[in-house]
């Protein structure tokens, strides 16, 4: 967190898995001012490639596979055939040199250095966008007031929703970390869910425990106050939001959003107070609405509004009539 004088100092960031013996890149720091880290560029004579799913080179700022070659690559894992030929395979653009496939995601910047983003194995697929979750940790834990942070992708409600696991160094709440995320990653990759902890379990070997971290429950996903229904039209909708995102208890102050809501559910949400008040609302009005509240008193406006119209016809007709 705090600056580094570069001036009296040489720092560097060495990358190089045990596979490829020692380090494979190096980036030495110049005072950069950089929202990433690289990892530099090979060291020696190791060969990196950052390939795609067919093995092909990819260009500039493209993201794949880092995969590593040279003399210091290893033979293999001692007695672990399947492992070895699932990790180290033929070099395709050596003739007769092996290559290690490392299962680290990065790409080449345009200044020539390999900026590292995640492992592979950390890429999900949520509604359609392919999300790096070690890009996600990286932007919470560049914030002042955080001192760790886990992502991980969880099942709620039926849907998978990304949920953020963090340490503070000082007291912060949900909605700013929310919107310096915004600032940064685009809306699905924001988590829905954050959760304070005192500290990141960590496993024997120092690594974070996934296992040991707790279950997302209704107050991690909501930042507001509970309040019940207090008329029936907040009555109806805290039952329509309660089936279309498969939670209980929700209270009129809770955001849709925060609760996990997207626009799928939002159109489902739509179509049912459509239905049910025999009004006529569109998707933008609950992103403007998005709790229920607001959304009560703009379906009770509504309703208001028709009843009025219909008063007015009625007394023209009748007027005609006469």
């Amino acid at each position: 967190k705090e600056e580094l004088d570069y001036k009296n100092m040489e720092v560097r960031n060495l990358y190089g898995p045990s596979e490829d013996t020692t380090y494979s890149t190096v980036y030495r720091f110049e005072d950069d001012q950089l929202n990433y880290i690289p990892i530099g560029i090979p060291v020696g004579d190791t060969q990196l490639y950052i390939l795609g799913d067919n093995q092909q080179l990819l260009p500039i700022g493209v993201e794949g596979e880092i995969c590593l070659s040279g003399e210091s690559t290893a033979i293999g894992y001692y007695n672990k055939p399947e492992l070895t030929d699932a990790a180290f395979v033929e070099n395709p653009f050596v003739a007769g040199k092996r290559m290690y496939k490392t299962g680290d995601i990065g790409k080449w910047s345009p200044t020539g250095q390999v900026i590292y983003s995640g492992r592979k194995d950390d890429q999900v697929k949520i509604r359609g966008y392919r999300i790096e979750l070690g890009e996600i940790e990286y932007q919470i834990e560049r914030l002042e007031q955080i001192q760790q942070a886990v992502v991980l992708v969880k099942e709620i409600g039926g849907e998978r929703e990304i949920v953020a696991y963090y340490q503070e160094v000082t007291a912060t709440s949900i909605e700013e970390i929310k919107a310096k995320l915004s600032a940064q990653l685009p809306s699905y990759m924001v988590p829905h869910i954050f959760i304070a902890l005192e500290e990141i379990p960590l496993n024997s070997n120092g690594k974070v425990d996934k296992k040991a971290l707790p279950e997302p429950d209704g107050s991690a996903m909501s930042t507001a106050e509970y309040v019940a229904a207090r008329n029936e039209i907040e009555e109806e909708l805290v039952s329509i939001w309660e089936e279309v995102l498969q939670r209980e208890k929700i209270g009129v102050l809770d955001d849709f959003f925060e609760l996990g809501g997207h626009s799928l559910k939002a159109t489902r949400v739509i179509s049912k107070v459509q239905e049910k008040f025999e009004v006529t609302i569109d998707l933008k009005n609950l992103f403007i609405n998005p709790t229920i509240e607001h959304l009560s008193n703009y379906v009770e406006t509504l309703k208001w509004m028709d009843d009025k119209n219909e008063e007015e016809l009625e007394s023209e007709q009748d007027e005609f009539i006469l």
